[in-house]
């Protein structure tokens, strides 16, 4: 295989590849590091051919990953405030499968990936997003086939009770994105609360790098007092885009003082139940106003 052969057959999987990384890391500049390291190697590789380069290279991509999690998760214990996924903006990052979760980035499917263990999220994304049987799953992740079916069954029982249970309209949820806009920019706290669900959850991810809740905070009437409470203390953002934020309707926000971040609402029916703001600049680097 010439070095261009080399190149055209990695970059075809490039995108599914970045995929399955950002789902194990929920980091996209991760994401992007893990899938440049997996190239290297199958350029170095010094096999004749790969009968199945998808999976052969979804394997060394969750190699990798796992490699890893384990100074991300360290990382996690100590985080302050919050913790979101580094945000995809107007992106699929779809893993090309017949998958229910192909393409399916929601900070719920996301944060419902955080509370796995990392080899039950590995077994779980390869088996039930990239459709890996579990006899190359347990070659990868250097288990037993039976004991990856336990891994992915658990993972999969975990998912299935966090994920969101309904699927949103998009256009209802860009339509709730606009009307939340306008009633924040007035300041006003009831239309702000008639927009929001009697148990929606407002999650503000600062990081310790910007000012954010420390808790999440929950309930319409307490969401919207905290919001308005903002913006008469002068907190304004300076312009904002519409933008679908892992897949929700939301906005980047240019603030005042320059930097940008990003807010995407859940939906359910015609309200929002959750809100979702990540201001950690360390998340926002790849994000373009």
């Amino acid at each position: 295989m010439t070095a261009a052969d080399t190149v055209e057959a990695f970059e075809r999987y490039r995108a599914p590849l970045t995929g399955l990384a950002y789902r194990m890391l929920a980091s996209r500049a991760d994401a992007e590091d893990v899938v440049q390291d997996a190239y290297l190697r199958w350029a170095a590789r010094k096999e004749a051919g790969v009968d199945d380069p998808r999976r052969y290279l979804a394997a060394i991509v969750t190699r990798l990953c796992l490699d890893r999690m384990k100074s991300a998760r360290a990382r996690r214990e100590v985080y302050v405030g919050p913790w979101l996924p580094e945000p995809v903006v107007d992106e699929t990052l779809d893993a090309e499968s017949a998958s229910e979760l192909a393409d399916d980035l929601s900070v719920a499917l996301m944060m419902a990936l955080e509370r796995l263990s990392p080899l039950e999220r590995a077994a779980f994304l390869l088996h039930d997003v990239f459709e890996i049987d579990f006899a190359e799953v347990a070659q990868s992740l250097g288990r037993s086939e039976a004991a990856c079916r336990q891994l992915a069954a658990r993972a999969r029982r975990n998912v299935r009770s966090d994920r969101t249970r309904f699927s949103a309209d998009p256009d209802e949820g860009r339509r709730l994105a606009v009307a939340f806009e306008a009633a924040a920019r007035s300041g006003d706290a009831a239309k702000l609360a008639q927009l929001l669900a009697a148990d929606a959850v407002f999650h503000s991810d600062g990081g310790g790098k910007r000012p954010a809740a420390l808790r999440l905070v929950t309930g319409a009437d307490a969401i919207a007092a905290l919001l308005t409470g903002l913006i008469s203390r002068g907190f304004q953002a300076a312009s904002l885009r519409p933008a679908m934020v892992n897949g929700l309707a939301g906005f980047v926000v240019r603030e005042e003082d320059g930097p940008v971040s990003t807010i995407a609402f859940e939906t359910r029916g015609a309200r929002i139940s959750a809100i979702y703001v990540v201001r950690n600049p360390e998340k926002l680097g790849h994000v373009r106003y």
